[in-house]
């Protein structure tokens, strides 16, 4: 769907990365080994990228480091749009919305870095029937034509964890989330 849109392979990559997770951050020389691409072909796409102030650099020593312009008056609807590239919006309104003791639902693995690997990685937190989850996600991941692999943590369990390299989708606004947590995408 996206990929008739943007034409550029590169390009969608780069959007993918940097808004799905407005915590993602990368320099010239590690986008070129994540997306196995040149590095010429990557620096005309952040500079065109950099030029509409979709996203901003900062430099770092004697590198370039990139990161989303959340100010940029589009970035709300290319981040809704990424959402729905990935499936989210269908995680959510068939996952989500139907378990009854859920509390957060948060993105971990590549899929939080911005990474397409076709494997969504989801973690739950609450008091959750396996069962109906199971039934949930198989109908949700023919939705999206996506595998998605979720872990569940009672909520002791997430007050123990580090937040670190997650992304929170959803939340019932009652948990207090761990340091690190990478901020809430506005569902």
């Amino acid at each position: 769907m996206l990929e008739a849109l943007v034409t550029s392979k590169t390009r969608l990559k780069l959007l993918l990365k940097f808004f799905l997770n407005p915590d993602n951050s990368a320099y010239l020389r590690g986008l070129e080994s994540e997306f196995g691409e040149s590095s010429n072909a990557i620096r005309l796409e952040l500079n065109r990228l950099e030029q509409a102030k979709m996203i901003k650099s900062e430099v770092k020593g004697n590198r370039k480091l990139f990161q989303v312009n959340q100010k940029h008056p589009l970035y709300n609807e290319i981040n809704s749009i990424v959402r729905k590239y990935f499936g989210l919006d269908i995680i959510i309104e068939n996952i989500a919305n139907r378990l009854g003791d859920l509390e957060l639902v948060l993105l971990t693995g590549d899929i939080a870095k911005g990474r397409d690997t076709g494997i969504i990685d989801i973690l739950l937190v609450g008091d959750i029937d396996r069962e109906f989850l199971a039934v949930l996600v198989g109908k949700a991941e023919l939705l999206i034509k996506r595998k998605i692999r979720y872990v569940i943590y009672t909520h002791e369990e997430w007050l123990a964890e580090d937040g670190r390299g997650k992304l929170l989708v959803w939340g019932n606004g009652k948990l207090v989330k761990p340091e690190g947590i990478s901020r809430k995408l506005e569902a």
